[in-house]
């Protein structure tokens, strides 16, 4: 920012920390603004196009893609957000190289692992999870790059990363559209974030190193291995809840679930854009001012919370029926029953991002994984028992309670690690 002196001189003064904070936390949002317009549109097309039941399959792929996900950023990415934000260029591009690389391997051995299991079921989910296999490498490295710019504070590249995967999902989708099955619309949305992916390499000019694969993750296992574990079990819970409910009743009441989730797509566009950069700045705060981290980790949390509330009572209360039949076609009637619990649960969900980036940023990955533990036997749980008393309804009120058990544990594992990390009187008087 430039400033006048008394003598008339311009100079440049640096920006508070604050606004600097501000500056990459809106670039966050507005690259998963970005982001989620593809996922939106290809779900949105693929509800209105092919039915409750293809849109079912479409989600079993769909769940298991943000297993995979958790599984890459447990190992890749998370460590490098906690362990690399703000450092200097020449470390940061050494830990890129190797996150990256380290996500590339990921999505080629699960992706080898999804084919395989496709040509085993068969059928029309046999052949989505052979087209989610040949994507999952393109994707992870598409968002490992996002994760890479984030930790440097260049938010900007990532924002410009996605929106070329947006642009190479146009022409993508209008050749899959003749075919009008759920294979085509995966390639097309796995393949042009592949564009992107490459697109990465243009922009940092680094080659993935795969090869450091073994000394990144054996360097960052004590983080590493825990924040895998998390991770696999957040995702491992929503795909739980979508396989049990599928089976328990059938994949009409998948699609329904799906279908509410994409009405809550835009605010959850928010709450992920700031997922994107909120353990970086949680890393910034524990090394400039620790003091104020549980006051950073409530607004986080409460103001995303508050906000969910808003956006769900508006679709409940504004959204014509019109809007959502056209958004929706046939899996409309069954969604919309299902917005009140679903807008309470991902409050809950919003609530614990505060708290969760804290602990990662502490490097609390144990106490992280114990609460997701608790949230997990609640999510899949709640959601199974509410699927075998009352379907996707009952299961959406399961989750939503078991969504609230695991904020308040993650919120209480923060408490004993600010607790214990406080310093005593007797530090304090020595200091």
């Amino acid at each position: 920012m430039a400033v006048t002196d008394r003598t008339g001189r311009h100079r440049r003064v640096r920006d508070s920390p604050l606004r600097a904070m501000a500056g990459r936390i809106t670039w966050g949002l507005g690259d998963q603004a970005v982001s989620s317009v593809s996922n939106f549109f290809v779900g949105v097309y693929v509800a209105r196009s092919l039915g409750a039941a293809a849109f079912g399959v479409f989600t079993l792929a769909w769940v298991t893609y943000g297993v995979v996900l958790g599984f890459s950023r447990g190992l890749a990415t998370d460590p490098l957000s906690v362990r690399f934000s703000g450092v200097a260029t020449g470390l940061w591009r050494g830990a890129v190289a190797r996150s990256s690389g380290t996500a590339l391997l990921v999505g080629a051995a699960t992706g080898v692992v999804s084919a395989l299991t496709g040509l085993v079921i068969g059928g029309t989910v046999g052949a989505a999870f052979i087209a989610l296999g040949v994507v999952l490498p393109g994707l992870m490295l598409q968002d490992s790059w996002r994760f890479a710019f984030f930790a440097a504070g260049q938010g900007r590249k990532a924002f410009v990363n996605d929106m070329v995967w947006n642009v190479a999902l146009v022409p993508a989708l209008l050749l899959a559209m003749p075919h009008g099955s759920v294979v085509a619309f995966l390639l097309a949305w796995g393949l042009s974030a592949a564009v992107a992916g490459a697109y990465g390499y243009w922009q940092t000019r680094m080659t993935p190193a795969w090869r450091g694969t073994g000394s990144w993750i054996r360097e960052h296992r004590d983080l590493g291995s825990r924040f895998l574990a998390e991770n696999v079990l957040v995702a491992g819970s929503g795909q739980l809840r979508m396989y049990g409910l599928g089976a328990i009743a059938g994949l009409a009441d998948v699609g329904a679930v799906r279908g509410s989730q994409l009405l809550l797509g835009p605010f959850m566009a928010v709450l992920i854009g700031l997922s994107l950069v909120t353990v970086s700045e949680a890393a910034r705060v524990v090394r400039e001012r620790p003091h104020r981290l549980r006051l950073f980790a409530l607004l986080l949390g409460g103001g995303q919370a508050a906000a969910a509330v808003v956006w769900g009572l508006a679709l409940i209360v504004l959204l014509p029926e019109s809007a959502g039949r056209y958004l929706l076609g046939d899996v409309w009637p069954s969604a919309a029953a299902l917005i009140l619990p679903a807008t309470l649960a991902v409050a809950a969900a919003s609530f614990t991002t505060g708290s969760s980036s804290a602990l990662r940023a502490l490097g609390a990955a144990g106490r992280g994984l114990r609460a997701e533990v608790v949230t997990f036997a609640g999510y899949v749980g709640g959601g199974l028992a509410g699927a075998a008393m009352g379907g996707a309804v009952g299961s959406s009120w399961g989750t939503a309670a078991g969504s609230a058990l695991g904020a308040a544990a993650r919120w209480l594992e923060l408490e004993f690690c600010l607790r214990e990390s406080a310093p005593t009187s007797e530090e304090m008087r020595t200091a």
